[in-house]
Protein backbone atom coordinates (compact mmCIF):
# COMPACT_ATOMS: atom_id res chain seq x y z
CA UNK A 1 0.00 0.00 0.00
CA UNK A 2 1.33 3.35 -0.76
CA UNK A 3 2.26 6.02 1.44
CA UNK A 4 -0.79 8.18 0.07
CA UNK A 5 -3.15 5.88 0.60
CA UNK A 6 -1.92 5.26 4.16
CA UNK A 7 -2.34 8.63 5.08
CA UNK A 8 -6.06 8.81 3.32
CA UNK A 9 -7.13 5.24 5.36
CA UNK A 10 -5.83 6.63 8.82
CA UNK A 11 -7.93 9.60 8.77
CA UNK A 12 -4.54 11.98 9.10
CA UNK A 13 -5.33 15.41 8.44
CA UNK A 14 -5.02 17.33 5.16
CA UNK A 15 -2.35 20.11 4.54
CA UNK A 16 -2.24 22.94 7.40
CA UNK A 17 -3.62 25.32 5.13
CA UNK A 18 -7.22 23.41 4.92
CA UNK A 19 -7.43 21.92 8.65
CA UNK A 20 -10.37 22.03 10.02
CA UNK A 21 -11.88 24.87 12.20
CA UNK A 22 -11.46 24.67 16.02
CA UNK A 23 -14.04 21.92 17.84
CA UNK A 24 -15.03 25.27 19.60
CA UNK A 25 -15.77 27.65 16.58
CA UNK A 26 -17.56 25.10 14.95
CA UNK A 27 -19.82 24.97 18.35
CA UNK A 28 -19.94 28.43 19.00
CA UNK A 29 -21.35 29.35 15.20
CA UNK A 30 -23.75 27.09 15.90
CA UNK A 31 -24.77 28.62 19.35
CA UNK A 32 -24.53 32.29 18.08
CA UNK A 33 -26.49 31.60 14.44
CA UNK A 34 -30.21 32.49 16.30
CA UNK A 35 -28.57 35.52 17.34
CA UNK A 36 -26.47 36.45 14.56
CA UNK A 37 -29.81 36.97 12.29
CA UNK A 38 -31.17 39.76 14.68
CA UNK A 39 -27.76 41.29 15.30
CA UNK A 40 -26.70 41.93 11.94
CA UNK A 41 -29.44 43.59 10.21
CA UNK A 42 -29.64 45.45 13.66
CA UNK A 43 -25.94 46.64 12.90
CA UNK A 44 -27.07 47.56 8.99
CA UNK A 45 -29.90 50.29 10.82
CA UNK A 46 -27.33 51.23 13.70
CA UNK A 47 -24.81 52.17 10.07
CA UNK A 48 -27.14 53.31 8.09
CA UNK A 49 -28.41 56.02 11.25
CA UNK A 50 -24.73 57.21 11.34
CA UNK A 51 -24.76 58.00 7.71
CA UNK A 52 -28.52 59.57 8.45
CA UNK A 53 -27.24 61.65 11.22
CA UNK A 54 -24.53 63.43 9.41
CA UNK A 55 -21.76 61.51 10.95
CA UNK A 56 -18.42 59.84 8.58
CA UNK A 57 -19.25 56.27 8.01
CA UNK A 58 -16.30 55.15 9.50
CA UNK A 59 -18.10 56.20 13.14
CA UNK A 60 -19.96 52.66 12.32
CA UNK A 61 -17.37 49.98 12.96
CA UNK A 62 -15.79 52.77 15.43
CA UNK A 63 -18.67 52.78 17.62
CA UNK A 64 -19.52 48.97 17.26
CA UNK A 65 -16.20 47.65 17.62
CA UNK A 66 -15.35 50.26 20.79
CA UNK A 67 -18.10 50.39 22.38
CA UNK A 68 -20.15 47.42 21.68
CA UNK A 69 -23.16 48.30 24.06
CA UNK A 70 -26.40 48.11 21.22
CA UNK A 71 -28.66 50.55 23.08
CA UNK A 72 -25.99 52.57 24.04
CA UNK A 73 -24.22 53.05 20.67
CA UNK A 74 -27.57 54.28 19.17
CA UNK A 75 -28.08 56.80 22.23
CA UNK A 76 -24.39 57.90 21.48
CA UNK A 77 -25.28 58.98 17.98
CA UNK A 78 -27.87 61.58 19.18
CA UNK A 79 -25.11 62.85 22.29
CA UNK A 80 -22.79 63.14 19.67
CA UNK A 81 -24.59 65.18 17.45
CA UNK A 82 -25.87 67.33 19.79
CA UNK A 83 -22.43 67.65 21.31
CA UNK A 84 -23.52 66.45 24.44
CA UNK A 85 -21.64 67.35 27.88
CA UNK A 86 -19.49 64.37 28.84
CA UNK A 87 -20.78 64.33 32.32
CA UNK A 88 -24.06 64.19 30.73
CA UNK A 89 -23.09 60.64 28.44
CA UNK A 90 -21.15 59.18 31.36
CA UNK A 91 -24.22 59.18 33.32
CA UNK A 92 -25.78 58.02 30.65
CA UNK A 93 -23.87 55.37 29.88
CA UNK A 94 -23.47 53.95 33.62
CA UNK A 95 -27.48 54.04 33.82
CA UNK A 96 -27.97 52.38 30.64
CA UNK A 97 -25.21 49.72 31.04
CA UNK A 98 -25.81 49.02 34.85
CA UNK A 99 -27.61 45.89 34.49
CA UNK A 100 -24.30 44.53 33.70
CA UNK A 101 -23.26 44.34 37.45
CA UNK A 102 -25.69 41.89 37.57
CA UNK A 103 -24.71 39.75 34.93
CA UNK A 104 -21.39 39.61 36.10
CA UNK A 105 -22.68 37.88 39.14
CA UNK A 106 -24.11 34.38 37.30
CA UNK A 107 -21.28 34.93 33.98
CA UNK A 108 -19.23 31.82 34.16
CA UNK A 109 -15.97 34.05 33.62
CA UNK A 110 -14.27 31.07 36.03
CA UNK A 111 -14.24 28.89 32.67
CA UNK A 112 -12.40 31.43 30.58
CA UNK A 113 -8.32 31.38 31.24
CA UNK A 114 -5.91 34.11 30.67
CA UNK A 115 -5.80 37.61 31.91
CA UNK A 116 -6.22 39.14 27.94
CA UNK A 117 -9.13 36.33 27.51
CA UNK A 118 -10.88 37.46 30.49
CA UNK A 119 -10.75 41.15 29.71
CA UNK A 120 -12.31 40.52 26.25
CA UNK A 121 -14.95 38.01 28.06
CA UNK A 122 -15.96 40.85 30.37
CA UNK A 123 -15.77 44.02 27.82
CA UNK A 124 -18.09 41.64 25.05
CA UNK A 125 -20.63 40.76 27.90
CA UNK A 126 -23.47 41.93 25.93
CA UNK A 127 -27.77 40.73 26.83
CA UNK A 128 -27.03 38.07 23.85
CA UNK A 129 -23.71 36.32 25.20
CA UNK A 130 -25.56 36.31 28.67
CA UNK A 131 -28.33 35.08 27.73
CA UNK A 132 -26.41 32.01 25.90
CA UNK A 133 -23.68 31.18 28.55
CA UNK A 134 -25.98 31.20 31.70
CA UNK A 135 -28.55 28.56 29.78
CA UNK A 136 -28.78 25.13 31.08
CA UNK A 137 -27.69 24.16 27.95
CA UNK A 138 -24.31 26.13 29.10
CA UNK A 139 -23.21 24.74 32.14
CA UNK A 140 -20.59 22.45 30.10
CA UNK A 141 -18.99 24.72 27.88
CA UNK A 142 -15.45 25.81 27.91
CA UNK A 143 -13.75 28.57 28.10
CA UNK A 144 -12.79 28.82 24.45
CA UNK A 145 -16.50 28.25 23.76
CA UNK A 146 -17.21 31.01 25.58
CA UNK A 147 -15.14 33.67 23.91
CA UNK A 148 -15.80 32.45 20.85
CA UNK A 149 -19.29 32.68 20.81
CA UNK A 150 -18.39 36.55 22.14
CA UNK A 151 -16.09 37.00 19.23
CA UNK A 152 -19.19 35.69 16.45
CA UNK A 153 -21.14 37.90 18.03
CA UNK A 154 -19.25 41.17 17.56
CA UNK A 155 -18.05 40.20 14.65
CA UNK A 156 -21.96 40.00 13.37
CA UNK A 157 -22.36 42.95 14.96
CA UNK A 158 -19.71 45.12 13.62
CA UNK A 159 -20.45 43.30 9.91
CA UNK A 160 -23.56 44.81 10.12
CA UNK A 161 -22.76 48.31 11.06
CA UNK A 162 -20.06 48.78 8.67
CA UNK A 163 -21.71 47.27 5.43
CA UNK A 164 -25.38 49.64 6.44
CA UNK A 165 -22.88 52.78 6.40
CA UNK A 166 -20.91 51.68 3.85
CA UNK A 167 -24.26 51.42 1.83
CA UNK A 168 -25.67 54.43 3.35
CA UNK A 169 -22.83 56.33 2.20
CA UNK A 170 -22.79 55.32 -1.28
CA UNK A 171 -26.57 55.11 -2.17
CA UNK A 172 -28.47 58.82 -1.65
CA UNK A 173 -31.58 57.28 -0.43
CA UNK A 174 -32.80 58.14 3.37
CA UNK A 175 -34.81 55.65 5.23
CA UNK A 176 -36.95 56.97 7.86
CA UNK A 177 -37.62 55.67 11.06
CA UNK A 178 -34.49 53.32 11.62
CA UNK A 179 -33.48 54.75 14.64
CA UNK A 180 -37.07 53.49 16.10
CA UNK A 181 -35.31 49.50 15.08
CA UNK A 182 -34.04 49.16 18.65
CA UNK A 183 -37.14 49.74 20.34
CA UNK A 184 -38.68 47.58 18.59
CA UNK A 185 -36.31 44.78 19.33
CA UNK A 186 -36.73 45.18 23.14
CA UNK A 187 -40.45 45.43 22.97
CA UNK A 188 -40.11 42.15 21.05
CA UNK A 189 -37.74 40.81 23.94
CA UNK A 190 -40.26 42.39 26.80
CA UNK A 191 -43.13 40.54 25.61
CA UNK A 192 -41.25 37.19 25.11
CA UNK A 193 -39.96 37.98 28.70
CA UNK A 194 -43.56 38.51 29.80
CA UNK A 195 -44.69 34.97 27.99
CA UNK A 196 -42.08 33.39 29.97
CA UNK A 197 -42.84 34.67 33.44
CA UNK A 198 -45.96 35.96 33.27
CA UNK A 199 -44.94 38.61 35.65
CA UNK A 200 -47.51 41.38 35.50
CA UNK A 201 -45.99 43.38 37.86
CA UNK A 202 -42.97 44.26 36.18
CA UNK A 203 -44.55 45.47 32.93
CA UNK A 204 -46.77 47.88 34.94
CA UNK A 205 -44.08 49.10 37.15
CA UNK A 206 -42.07 49.47 34.09
CA UNK A 207 -44.83 51.88 32.44
CA UNK A 208 -45.50 53.96 35.38
CA UNK A 209 -41.94 54.82 35.88
CA UNK A 210 -41.77 55.64 32.20
CA UNK A 211 -44.87 57.80 33.21
CA UNK A 212 -43.52 59.61 35.78
CA UNK A 213 -40.32 60.24 34.13
CA UNK A 214 -41.88 62.12 31.48
CA UNK A 215 -44.05 64.19 33.77
CA UNK A 216 -41.85 65.03 36.25
CA UNK A 217 -38.18 65.24 33.99
CA UNK A 218 -39.22 64.52 30.81
CA UNK A 219 -35.82 65.93 28.80
CA UNK A 220 -34.41 63.15 31.13
CA UNK A 221 -37.13 60.90 30.88
CA UNK A 222 -34.79 57.37 29.75
CA UNK A 223 -32.17 57.93 32.63
CA UNK A 224 -34.73 58.94 35.18
CA UNK A 225 -37.51 56.12 34.34
CA UNK A 226 -34.49 53.81 34.71
CA UNK A 227 -33.53 54.50 37.68
CA UNK A 228 -37.08 54.72 38.91
CA UNK A 229 -37.79 51.50 37.76
CA UNK A 230 -33.76 49.75 39.08
CA UNK A 231 -35.36 51.22 42.58
CA UNK A 232 -38.48 49.80 42.51
CA UNK A 233 -37.27 46.33 41.58
CA UNK A 234 -34.94 46.48 44.44
CA UNK A 235 -37.57 47.26 46.73
CA UNK A 236 -39.56 44.51 45.62
CA UNK A 237 -36.97 42.31 45.72
CA UNK A 238 -36.34 42.96 49.76
CA UNK A 239 -40.03 42.09 50.28
CA UNK A 240 -40.11 38.92 48.26
CA UNK A 241 -37.13 37.99 50.27
CA UNK A 242 -38.45 39.14 54.03
CA UNK A 243 -41.64 36.75 52.45
CA UNK A 244 -39.79 33.92 51.66
CA UNK A 245 -37.75 34.44 55.05
CA UNK A 246 -41.02 34.12 57.07
CA UNK A 247 -42.29 31.14 55.13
Amino acid sequence: MSSSTQTATSGTPGPPGREPAPPELRAALADSGSVGLALFPLGLALGVLVVHSQLAWWWAPVFAGVVYAGSLEFLLIGLVTAATPLAQVASTAFLVNFRHVFYALSFPLHRVRGRWSRGYATFALTDEAYALTTGASAREWSGRRILWLQVLCQGYWVAGATIGAGGAALLPVRLDGLDFALTALFVVLAVDGYRTERDIPVPVTALVCALVARLLLPGQMLPVALGLFTAALLIRRSFTSKELTRA
